[in-house]
């Protein structure tokens, strides 16, 4: 139904998102219109830009193109429906108080964003609620369970162990199966007159990119496009090649096979932003399964959910830990003497992609210019910042995926640079698993077609040097029109030195501190969380969803 221009006095129900970018499976909008029909309020559904909400205080061009993909999806499903997304810009408190002194909010739903990132943000927005007498609910709709159950179930401590996380939930209930979808035909949505959208930063029609003077730093190329719609479908044709996988007796084949040239629609954005449930995604796979199991005795495989345990794993080790994006204050964080990154050569060459490691830099081209890269792309290029070779803290990575991943989850992504940086959980000053980068990005692209995309100037190597193009001789470099350390660099650390010495470094600490603090050796990892977790399509951020038609897994 549409917006009733003579109906201005009216309260309004509002449904104020942030993450969660659906009008499907959407708890908090089944909680905004129940009450407004029974009532007879008027339906406002807002998003509204203050300078941090949904991951904009750190975000590049190529990630908040896909931000606003996902809220024009949903601006036009409401014009279907007679209404629009208010997308607004300002302060939220300064907002719901122009419109409750104007038109009166008989309720304000959100969903819950656990991280505590966000926690300054809406315990001030809960507070002007109590203190105006806004009603206000909450629901949980990003993630499977609510966090703060979790660590209640576990006598209020994180369990700080993916095994003893798994623990705690099978003591749970299962996660609901997804809502229906809303019937907001006999809906009444408000009208916002231009005096109040003016005080509310209403943009007049929908924001384009261009409203917010994002300069591009660097060449960008679209490579997914954000939005519901096209999340929904992208999940069925998914589901379709999850089934077909389990019918042969497996599942997720481009997790142990990787094709990092593999042209994939994941869902992992979609995750990252609530534009897709996890519930419906959970359960899909879930249901999927089922269906293969019949007539057969194939026993369930737990690890066909475990992508999504881990996400869930690392929402709850963030949800009360206001530093766990730091190593200092982090309670959870072994402290290691990491290198700093002034005036470090060594940061500049990552960061200018000039590592002269193919895999790597490739990597890093990739991530600017599209906002992505593969899993195992990913752990390659944490492990050699890390603890593989520069020997520079996560902390600094990670800030650069979260500026320039599209899927870059504050928790997700935090926990995971942890993780490979032996910073945290069970593999804490473990020193083994250091990946090569060159025996690496062989393994995973035996022909070098990933590397020759991302870095032209080795387009024409032979596939014998295209990983370490060092040890082409000096007539085949002439060749290939690439003269190393000069047209392409030199490799700035020697890997194996480099290896060599910070697992020493990472030996020597765990001795000291288990000598010198007294502290018990780190809980083992069994080699099925490894492989768990190594298969993890998005390792750093939300899980990835492979599918594709060139290579459906």
């Amino acid at each position: 139904m549409s917006s009733d221009p003579h109906s201005m006095e009216k309260p309004v129900s509002i449904l104020w998102f942030r993450h969660g970018l659906r009008l499907h499976d959407n708890p908090s909008l089944h909680e905004a219109v129940q009450d407004a029909e029974k009532e007879g309020w008027q339906l406002l559904l807002m998003f509204i830009f203050d300078g941090e909400t949904a991951g904009t205080k750190l975000c590049g061009l190529n990630r908040f193109n896909f931000l606003l993909e996902c809220l024009k999806d949903i601006h036009d499903q409401l014009q279907t429906l007679g209404t629009r997304l208010h997308v607004c810009h300002g302060a939220p408190i300064e907002i719901f108080e122009a419109i409750h002194q104007t038109r009166g909010i008989a309720k304000l739903c959100f969903e819950q964003d656990c991280e505590p990132v966000w926690k300054t943000r809406d315990e001030g927005v809960k507070n002007w609620c109590q203190t105006t007498g806004v009603p206000w609910v909450e629901k949980i709709g990003h993630t499977l369970w609510n966090p703060h159950e979790v660590l209640a179930l576990n006598g209020g401590t994180p369990p700080v162990t993916f095994a003893m996380f798994n623990h705690v939930i099978s003591a749970m209930p299962k996660p609901d199966r997804p809502k229906a979808d809303v019937d907001m035909s006999q809906v009444q949505f408000a009208a916002i007159d231009d005096e109040l959208g003016r005080k509310i930063g209403l943009y007049p029609t929908f924001p384009g990119i261009d409203y917010f003077h994002l300069e591009p730093e660097m060449e960008t190329e679209k490579a997914y496009i954000g939005g519901e719609r096209i999340a929904l479908r992208a999940l069925e044709l998914r589901l379709t090649h999850e089934y077909e996988a389990f019918t042969r007796g497996t599942f997720l084949p481009n997790q142990r096979d990787p094709d990092v040239l593999c042209p994939p629609k994941s869902l992992s954005p979609d995750l990252r932003f609530g534009s897709l449930s996890v519930r419906k995604f959970y359960w899909g796979v879930l249901d999927a399964f089922k269906k293969s199991q019949q007539n057969t005795k194939k026993p369930f495989n737990p690890r066909i959910i475990s992508q999504l345990l881990w996400r869930e794993f690392f929402y709850t080790m963030s949800v009360e830990n206001d530093y766990y994006d730091e190593m200092a204050r982090n309670e959870i964080c072994v402290n290691i003497p990491w290198n700093p990154v002034e005036n470090n050569p060594h940061w500049k060459a990552f960061l200018d992609a000039r590592t002269g490691y193919p895999f790597i830099d490739a990597g890093m081209r990739q991530l600017y210019k599209e906002g992505w890269t593969h899993h195992v792309v990913r752990n390659a290029i944490a492990c050699f910042l890390t603890r593989g070779d520069l020997w520079i803290s996560w902390e600094n990575g990670l800030k650069v995926f979260l500026k320039y991943l599209l899927d870059a989850d504050w928790s997700v992504c935090t926990g995971n640079w942890l993780w490979i940086s032996s910073s945290s959980f069970e593999e804490a000053l473990k020193s083994y698993g250091i990946i090569d980068p060159s025996l690496y990005g062989r393994r995973v692209d035996p022909w070098g077609k990933y590397v020759q995309k991302y870095i032209p100037e080795l387009a024409n190597y032979p596939v014998e040097y295209v990983y370490e193009p060092w040890l082409a001789p000096k007539e085949v470099q002439e060749e290939a029109g690439c003269i190393i350390g000069k047209d392409y660099p030199e490799p700035i650390v020697d890997h194996q030195k480099a290896s060599a010495e910070n697992t020493k470094r990472m030996n020597d600490l765990k001795e000291y501190l288990t000598r010198q603090l007294s502290l018990e050796p780190s809980p083992s990892v069994s080699p099925v969380e490894i492989l768990d977790f190594e298969s993890l399509a998005e390792n750093f951020g939300a899980p990835e969803v492979q599918c594709c038609q060139e290579c459906p897994s």
